[in-house]
This record gives C-alpha cells, structure tokens and sequence, in this order.
C-alpha cells in the first residue's frame, strides 16, 4: 500500500524566519562585493603581475622574482627610497610636535579665540593640493616671489628654491608641514580633550607647575594617540605624490633632487608602462610601511606599558 505524503504548504511566519536569517547577509553583502572588486582582487593581481614583464598591451611574459631583483639595484628607486625616508624624518616631527604644541595652547582655557585659530590651522587642509602646490611653486620658484622678495629685502642673495638640489627636500617639508599641521591639531587636540581635566588639576594643586603636568601627565595619557599620528604620517609620508608632483613634475626636479617613492611607482607604471615592475615596487614599499609600522607599534607599546 502506497503511502502518500502530504507537502505542508511554507506558512508566512516560516517565510519571515527564513528572511530573517538571509536579510544581515543581504545588507551586508555591498561591502564585501566591493571589497573583493576593487580591494583584493586588485592586491592579488598586482602580486600576479609583479612575477611578470608586462606593459599592459602584449601578454604577459613570467619571469619570476627579476622585478624585485633589478628594483633592489636600481639607483632611482634607491633615491627615492632615501628622499622620502629624509622626507619623512623632518616633517612628521614637525607636523606632530607642532600639532601637538598647538593643541596644548589652543586646549587652554585661557587662551581667547580658540575656535578662530582652531580654524585658520585647518584651512590649509581644506585647500586643493594643486592650489597649495601650485602657490608654492609661484612662492618659491620666482626669482621674484615673495620669499625672494624678503631675502633681497633682508640683504640675502635671492635663490632659486625649486632648482637647486639641496633645497628640493626642504620644499617639501614646508609645503607638507603647512599644509597637514592642521590635521595633527585636530588629532591631538581630540587626545587632549579625552583626559579628564581633573587629574591635571589635582596636580596643581598638589604643587606641581605647569610643565611637570605636562611631562608627567599629559604627555604619558597622550602616547597612544601621539603612536597612532606617527604611524599614519609615515603611511602618507610613503604614499605622498601631488605635492612632489606639481613642484618638480614626474622628473624629481634637478637631478631627482625631489624625487619620492610615490612619484616613482607613478612614473614607471603609468609613464613607462612598466607595470610588472610598478608591482614590484609597491609590494617593496607595502612591506616597507609595514615593517615601519610593526617597529612604531612595538616600541610605543613598550613606553606605554612601562
């Protein structure tokens, strides 16, 4: 005897129970799409490419580790890595030693105008990078600018900035120092307002000055913060290319005075077509940050915990 079974119709309380469990997947689907699209399906294929000479328009042809071979021995990518290490080694502690002084005085309640100052220190970030740059070009390229201008005025011979290969670093740390000054404040000010006031005052009134609270307090609570501002100006430091751009153009200036490592990844991948090797080096300089960062961490880490 046959037995027949009977198909239970799906109810609408069992249909909202299936949605319920599939709906966090479907929001949350976008993300990872487009993650997968234009993050790591890039990161995997680059890494593809760097084993290749490839130039973008013929097939590629494997040729193992060569790229990162020759690139360890090529003098511009040796520059470059040397001018932007110089780079980075005068204008971060610029930007987050002067961000950080900023802050401490704009932090005072003493001090009049705080939110005006506050402002006209985060104007520059707001400003185009070509503008900025290109300001600077007129500032300090001009036999006649303004910064020639006052040289002449003061009795000094007037120089031409953005020819001479000495100078070409100094450019770019003043250029870098004005215009992300403002976005250290802001990072160090919002470290500042995270203490309690009351551990400073208490400080105060157990007799200590301004400046032990300072050291001993302050500048201990802010460590963390002041860690996070370092690894992230040596991440923008590496990845730095309008500024050097606009000022000196894809050659580096005078004798690749001014020549950075993001102005050469650009140049050889997309002026060159060397795209296999473009690969190559941004891997190389990817490793580079990562080992810079992993230090930076590892030490701050260590103070903090002491």
């Amino acid at each position: 005897m046959d037995v027949k079974v009977l198909e239970m119709p799906v109810t609408a309380p069992a249909r909202r129970i299936r949605w319920d469990k599939l709906a966090p997947y479907l929001f949350i689907s976008p993300f990872f799409i487009i993650f997968l699209i234009f993050g790591l399906f890039p990161i995997v294929f680059s890494g593809w490419i760097s084993l290749n000479d490839w130039t973008g328009l013929n097939p590629p042809v494997f040729i193992g580790l060569n790229n990162y071979r020759n690139l360890l021995k090529d003098p511009d990518f040796l520059l470059a890595l040397r001018n932007t290490v110089v780079l980075l080694l005068f204008s971060g502690p610029l930007t987050i030693g002067g961000g950080l002084l900023l802050a401490v005085i704009l932090n005072n309640r003493l001090v009049r105008f705080r939110n005006v100052f506050r402002t006209i220190f985060y104007l520059p970030l707001v400003v185009s990078l070509i503008v900025a740059s290109q300001v600077f070009s007129l500032l300090l390229g001009n036999p006649f600018g303004l910064f020639n201008e006052v040289l002449a005025r003061l009795g000094f011979q007037r120089v031409s900035f953005l020819t001479e290969p000495s100078l070409a670093i100094l450019v770019l740390v003043i250029l870098i120092t004005w215009k992300y000054i403002g976005n250290d404040l802001v990072i160090m000010l919002a470290g500042l307002q995270s203490i309690p006031p009351e551990l400073g005052e208490a400080a105060l009134v157990d007799g200590a000055n301004a400046r032990q609270v300072f050291w001993h307090i302050t500048l201990p609570l802010m460590r963390p913060v002041i860690l996070f501002d370092i690894v992230l100006s040596t991440i923008n430091t590496f990845n730095i290319f309008a500024e050097p751009y606009t000022l000196f153009s894809l050659s580096g200036g005078v004798r690749q005075s001014g020549l950075v490592t993001g102005l050469l990844l650009y140049r050889t991948s997309f002026q060159f077509f060397k795209f296999g090797y473009g690969s190559a080096m941004a891997y190389i300089l990817g490793l580079i940050i990562f080992v810079l960062s992993l230090i930076q961490l590892r030490v701050g880490t260590r103070e903090t915990e002491r």
